[in-house]
């Protein structure tokens, strides 16, 4: 049986307005920048321009009355929307002189990684049919350099694919033919064959030819840094095995990523600060990195021509109040896209000044030592903002300082109590451990137990678990790995 009945609840939702100010908080400089851009050419209320206030007033919402009646059939829509179709005459000028200079900007076209390899292959004598194939073997080949695919697998694939008729063996003398092609190394199956590929390619000297048989002979041992076995196996001395190393490790385990313009380009993407930090004799300031973000104001065009609308609402038709309720919702939205900004700046300033304070000592001199345990709450403690909204700050931003540029995740870590109950930051004690690591002896590196004692020496009782989970966020290899001849 159905039944109506009143009920009384609270409840809390998002404007659009604080939905697109969180929004805006995630992003750093650089996508604000973009998102500007997108933002102005989607609403044409939104133009670059500093917004004029003494002039102009905001519409009130009690003035948009949308009665059906009064309507006036002689009135023109076009006294209140702009002439979007100029004449093309009126957009050309003619009064160029034949002297005027025409410069333009020169853009370059880098070839590809697989360009270059099928440039070389032009200069092949092949016939049409080992041609195809040759292709479809370029094909195959990844960003790295790598053909990881067997002549068999291939074989199968290009009669369907491509419709050619082929033999393994045939695939494979095409295979042999394209890792005559540079860069040297090209089309190896693994990083053995690859290392053996490039020291085929080199002047045949004593050094090389050992290195050659340590790669096809010695190369698990090798790449576990087993030297003593190495030397032993193949009767080498300290001198010799250094030499041997330093030919291998000159070796490019990735010839196609050093390609340029190939995944080398890719991997490398410019930082932009979102804040500079200045430092005048001990006073430290904080600007935001506005250099390329526009100032923004409501359209004049859009608010003059609601301004006439109030003015003259005796004669109303049907299409001009469609028109501006358009206006009308693009203005709202241009003001809220412009508060949004706004209120992100001063959210951004806030929160970095606060950080700047909390760890003064440490962007006065830019020592890892002087980093005090910090965390999102003691942020959020000092300015009043949600645990999240300082997440969202420090997420994906950057600080210019004049010791570099760092992310400003960086400044928050967790604390540790020393001997004498002090309180330390893990970013202090992975300095530390760094600094070991960098300063021991390569022969015989330290272990993680050892490293445990030289931190227990320094007044940090840490257990070797924290001490390899530490190691291994620093990217440092095991003891083993370490070590040198």
């Amino acid at each position: 049986m159905l039944k109506q009945q009143l009920q009384q609840k609270l409840q809390q939702k998002l404007s659009p307005a604080q939905i697109q100010v969180i929004k805006m908080l995630e992003i750093p400089t650089l996508e604000l920048e973009e998102r500007i851009r997108q933002e102005l050419e989607e609403n044409p209320a939104l133009e670059e321009g500093t917004e004029v206030t003494d002039t102009q007033e905001d519409v009130l919402e009690d003035d948009f009355e949308m009665d059906e009646g009064g309507n006036n059939d002689d009135m023109d829509l076009e006294e209140y929307m702009p002439d979007d179709d100029i004449p093309d005459y009126k957009l050309k000028v003619n009064n160029a002189s034949k002297d005027d200079k025409r410069e333009s900007i020169p853009f370059s076209a880098g070839m590809t990684f697989h360009e270059f390899l099928l440039d070389q292959l032009g200069l092949q004598d092949l016939n049409e049919h080992e041609r195809g194939l040759a292709e479809y073997v370029i094909g195959n080949i990844d960003e790295e350099g790598y053909l990881r695919r067997t002549a068999e697998a291939m074989v199968d694939d290009i009669v369907f694919q491509a419709g050619i008729q082929t033999t393994d063996e045939e695939m494979r003398h095409i295979v042999e033919i394209i890792r005559q092609f540079d860069p040297p190394g090209v089309g190896a199956a693994d990083l053995k064959e690859c290392l053996l590929l490039q020291l085929e390619r080199k002047k045949q000297t004593d050094e090389v030819k050992l290195a050659r048989k340590v790669v096809s002979d010695c190369f698990e041992d090798f790449s576990m840094k087993h030297y003593d076995k190495i030397m032993k196996a193949l009767s080498m001395d300290d001198g010799m095995m250094k030499r041997v190393i330093a030919e291998i490790v000159r070796l490019n385990p990735k010839p196609g990523s050093a390609w340029s313009g190939n995944v080398l380009e890719k991997s490398m993407s410019a930082i932009v600060p979102d804040f500079i930090l200045e430092n005048d004799e001990g006073q430290l300031t904080v600007h935001l990195n506005n250099s390329n973000v526009p100032d923004l104001r409501v359209s004049n065009t859009y608010n003059d021509m609601m301004q006439d609308y109030v003015g003259n609402k005796q004669n109303q038709t049907k299409e001009m109040k469609d028109a501006v309720m358009f206006m009308k919702q693009k203005i709202d939205s241009a003001r809220w896209f412009i508060d949004a900004i706004k209120q992100r700046q001063q959210t951004l300033l806030t929160t970095m000044r606060a950080i700047v304070d909390f760890q003064y000592d440490y962007f006065l001199e830019g020592d890892e030592t002087r980093l005090k345990p910090m965390i999102l709450k003691d942020i959020a403690d000092m300015t009043g903002f949600d645990i999240s909204t300082i997440s969202r700050v420090s997420n994906s931003k950057y600080i210019q300082t004049e010791f570099g540029i760092f992310p400003v995740k960086y400044f928050f870590s967790e604390s540790l109590t020393n001997d004498s109950g002090e309180e330390v930051s893990t970013r202090e004690i992975k300095t530390i451990l760094q600094e070991t690591v960098d300063h021991e002896d390569k022969r015989n590196p330290l272990n993680d137990d050892r490293l445990v004692e030289v931190l227990k020496k320094k007044g940090y009782n840490i257990a070797r678990r924290t001490v390899a989970k530490y190691r291994e966020q620093l990217n440092i290899p095991v003891a083993r790995l370490r070590k040198e001849i």
